[in-house]
């Protein structure tokens, strides 16, 4: 069904296909979907399995259930290493936009350049974006997220700065240890935002 109207939150509209990547307790993907009134274009997935999910956050079950009635496809226990092999997320269309809010296990680094390898193979050629969102003042700015999405073959489009008042509901997760289900300080934090190279 062909959606008429156009409407926004920040970057993101009802308009386009979009992959939310690592959701904590899915309330920035349930953010989204409010705001757009219906979720059919969203595939939100978690890298916890659904039982994990629940026991690590108050508010998962209800977010997620929320979230399905909007109409937004959720998957659990995606790995990001992986997922554009994973049957559950790719789609016989790609993506307008795939995003990654401020991931963290292990290795970062590794993380991050694997995420952008697996999302680059599932991003539209033309007006497609990766976004991935993460802290940039010291120690974090060594991550150089625009290095990784040059090794990667992306091509940097822009940086736009990050404030959880441009989405309402969103609670971001520590996602690990006692205190995983509380919200960590984002302090200077942006989101970066890369474009497949149209010719390499």
């Amino acid at each position: 069904m062909e959606v008429s109207q156009t409407l926004y939150c920040s970057h993101y509209n009802n308009k386009q296909q979009i992959l939310l990547v690592g959701e904590g307790d899915f309330s920035f993907s349930l953010c989204l979907a409010r705001a757009f009134g219906t979720a059919t274009n969203m595939t939100a997935t978690s890298l916890d399995t659904r039982v994990e999910l629940e026991l690590k956050y108050k508010d998962a079950k209800n977010n997620v259930e929320e979230l399905e009635r909007l109409g937004c496809t959720v998957v659990h226990g995606v790995n990001v290493h992986s997922m554009n092999t994973d049957y559950r997320v790719v789609r016989w269309i790609l993506y307008d936009r795939i995003i990654f809010n401020f991931p963290h296990a292990g290795n970062h680094q590794e993380v991050v350049r694997e995420f952008l390898r697996s999302a680059k193979e599932m991003v539209k050629y033309y007006g497609g974006e990766i976004h991935v969102t993460h802290k940039t003042a010291y120690p974090f700015a060594s991550w150089n997220i625009k290095d990784l999405g040059s090794e990667m073959g992306l091509l940097f489009s822009r940086e736009v700065v990050f404030g959880t008042w441009q989405y309402p509901g969103y609670s971001n997760k520590r996602g690990s240890g006692i205190h995983c289900d509380s919200s960590f300080p984002i302090g200077q934090s942006s989101t970066f935002m890369f474009r497949k190279r149209l010719f390499s």
